[in-house]
């Protein structure tokens, strides 16, 4: 019986001590993590100035041409131009995307880019720089495809969209 104990103390142990090993991401990891959190600043700051010469063409270079976006309000669309169209219409000089704070998460896609995770909030925006309350809050998944050094999105998800 005290032998039955000392081994499930073992292994509890060790399970904690992988677990904990386990949450500590390796150096390529943190690196990956790093790239995708720049890339994600650099997305959306063009997004959220879209409205500015040049910034929606920029915006939408982060995109694959075959990017599907799937939008739990807003419903499906399955090229780059439908979607930056779309953003276009309905964000442009109206919202801002804001990152909320320490929720990105980065896996790795061996063989193709990574998974993001997290969560994102909009702001209404007028044009000048006027930013009122956000709302709406809304988790969101992203698959970056690396080719060489470049990145691009080919599948987003936007949903779980509510209130702060």
């Amino acid at each position: 019986m005290n032998s039955l104990r000392h081994r499930f103390l073992a292994c509890a142990l060790a399970g904690v001590a992988m677990a904990a090993h386990a949450a500590e991401p390796s150096p390529a990891e943190a690196d990956l993590s790093a790239t995708i959190a720049a890339l994600d600043a650099a997305a959306f700051e063009a997004f959220n100035h879209c409205e500015a010469p040049g910034q929606l063409d920029k915006y939408a270079s982060f995109f694959d041409p075959a990017v599907e976006f799937y939008h739990d309000l807003g419903g499906v669309t399955w090229t780059r131009d439908v979607m930056i169209a779309q953003t276009r219409a309905h964000v442009c000089g109206k919202f801002q995307r804001e990152l909320v704070p320490g929720t990105l998460k980065v896996w790795p896609i061996k063989g193709f880019g990574a998974l993001a995770r997290g969560e994102h909030r909009f702001c209404h925006y007028k044009p000048g720089g006027t930013t009122h309350p956000c709302e709406g809050r809304a988790e969101f998944t992203m698959l970056w495809r690396q080719q060489g050094n470049a990145w691009t999105i080919t599948r987003a998800f936007s949903y779980g969209h509510g209130s702060n």
